[in-house]
C-alpha cells in the first residue's frame, strides 16, 4: 500500500510539473508576436528616437509631445528608417 501511495504521489507531482510546462509555454511561443516586441520610431520633444516601448509607455516617458512615425519587427529596419530621417536625436515634428 505504502509503494503504491508514493507511486502515484510522484506521478501527481511529475504531472504537475508537466502541465505548468505546458502552461506556460503559449506565453514563451506568442512572445516574439507581441505587440511589445516591436521596435518604434518615435517623435518624442521634436527628437527622433527608436524604442520599444508602446505609445502609450512612450508617452507616460516623455510626456504628451510623442507621436509613432512607424513601427517595425526588427531594430535594423527601425534603425534604418531612423537613418533616412535624420538619424537618432535629429529634428522632427508630430503632425
Amino acid at each position: 500500500m505504502k509503494k503504491t501511495t508514493n507511486l502515484l504521489l510522484g506521478s501527481g507531482i511529475s504531472l504537475l510539473i508537466a502541465l505548468a510546462t505546458v502552461v506556460g509555454m503559449p506565453t514563451l511561443a506568442t512572445k516574439g508576436t507581441s505587440e511589445d516586441s516591436k521596435y518604434r520610431v518615435f517623435c518624442a520633444n521634436n527628437k527622433l528616437e527608436v524604442e520599444q516601448r508602446t505609445l502609450e509607455q512612450e508617452k507616460n516617458a516623455r510626456g504628451s509631445s510623442v507621436c509613432m512615425l512607424a513601427e517595425f519587427d526588427y531594430l535594423s529596419d527601425a534603425d534604418k528608417y531612423a537613418e533616412n530621417h535624420g538619424g537618432k536625436g535629429s529634428d522632427c515634428k508630430c503632425n
